[in-house]
């Protein structure tokens, strides 16, 4: 078994959700909306840490003492395609956050990760980063990403997927020892594919109703 470290958001509303999300009978239209709404939950776990400091504000009966979110801003970076998907649901949580975008294929003969398209906000280094992307497999989609991020000088990475497998964890966890991953689910394992065992399918797919 795989050395692995990572917090399973195990919401009762996000494992429901997640069940539906696996049902091959879920179409494209359903499957977009269960993937913004489970992101949107993940996100309100991985947010639960950032700093606060207390502010008066004038209510209408009087001044209360209260928490605000202290100063730090927001980058969500979804990995193409599937982490398209969970962008909106971070957005209903932190509307004010920058988008970024990497793209990366797996090469057939070699399965190594090859990168295609890198666009970042330009003061990406001033931010937290949340990392999205549907499956977590072998992890060198997001050992790639994470390395991207952190070349522009950002410091605070989450990584962020529905299901993963305790290897790709694992290789995260290795290349990237500081990055905190957050999953729905682990899952036993993968096919000859590289395919998450038994996963969901391909999600980009599944979601844009491609094949």
């Amino acid at each position: 078994m795989a050395n692995v470290n990572y917090t399973l958001i195990d919401h009762p509303l996000v494992q429901h959700k997640l069940s539906l999300m696996r049902d091959v009978n879920t179409g494209s239209k359903e499957f977009r909306e269960l993937v913004s709404e489970v992101s949107m939950l993940m996100a309100y776990e991985a947010f639960r840490n950032l700093p606060v400091k207390s502010v008066d504000v004038q209510t209408p009966l009087g001044i209360a003492n209260t928490k605000i979110i202290s100063g730090r801003k927001i980058a969500v970076v979804p990995i193409l395609r599937s982490g398209l998907g969970m962008v909106d649901g971070v957005l209903s949580l932190v509307p004010a956050a920058k988008i970024g975008h990497i793209g990366t294929f797996r090469d057939p003969e070699t399965t190594s990760t090859v990168e295609y398209y890198c666009k970042l906000p330009h003061d990406i280094d001033t931010r937290d980063v949340i990392i999205a992307d549907m499956m977590l497999a072998t992890g060198g989609a997001a050992s790639e990403a994470i390395r991207l991020v952190k070349a522009h000088g950002t410091k605070n990475i989450k990584f962020m997927c529905m299901i993963a497998t305790e290897d790709g964890i694992a290789a995260v966890n290795a290349a990237h020892p500081d990055v905190e991953i957050y999953c729905a689910a682990v899952d036993e394992g993968m096919n000859e594919n590289l395919y998450i065992v038994p996963g969901l399918g391909d999600a980009g797919d599944r979601m844009f109703g491609t094949k």
